[in-house]
């Protein structure tokens, strides 16, 4: 820790810190508007994901009622779908629910900075898939709530996340140099 003697110092700062603080960097004449395209580029495809979402879980299913059952134990769907004869039925639903989480990893970040953060965009994400999972067992025909699919939607958006969104979070939204 550096001590005053008579208003010296007998540990300067390095000259490198005081020339960073006394230059501030230039920016980039088009960084506000590419930021901003960005951004609404971003919101266009969140909402266009919450439609594609919204018709593949809220849609009915009248044909499938007899075969829904609500699932409130965790893996219990996985198990059932990794019991199927057939490997393709299980990738596929599997492999569908997380890809359907994917997007809002990678997207919810870009379009709401605070919620930047592994844990924010799990328990954001969790949130809207559980809300849409008691929408699908509630209001629904043919569908039921599945515990196991806000698991799996969940891990997609990590995986969203992890792979792209918090890149693209930090690119656009790039935090302001420090004074």
């Amino acid at each position: 820790m550096a001590r005053a003697v008579s208003g010296l110092r007998l540990w300067p700062r390095p000259r490198a810190a005081e020339a960073r603080k006394a230059d501030p960097p230039e920016r980039h004449a088009l960084a506000l508007p590419l930021r901003l395209l960005a951004t609404a580029c971003a919101f266009v495809f969140m909402v266009a994901f919450a439609v594609v979402l919204a018709r593949l879980t809220l849609h009915p299913s009248p044909a499938s009622e007899a075969l829904t059952h609500t699932n409130m134990r965790p893996g219990s769907s996985l198990r059932a779908y990794l019991d199927q004869p057939a490997l393709r039925d299980a990738v596929k639903q599997i492999g569908g629910n997380i890809l359907l989480g994917v997007p809002f990893g990678v997207l919810v970040p870009v379009v709401a900075p605070r919620t930047r953060g592994v844990l924010r965009v799990l328990l954001l994400t969790a949130v809207v898939m559980l809300l849409v999972e008691f929408a699908q067992g509630a209001l629904v025909t043919g569908r039921a709530f599945d515990v196991d699919d806000v698991i799996l939607n969940t891990s997609g958006a990590l995986i969203g996340y992890l792979l792209l969104g918090r890149r693209m979070s930090r690119t656009v939204h790039a935090r302001k140099a420090r004074d």
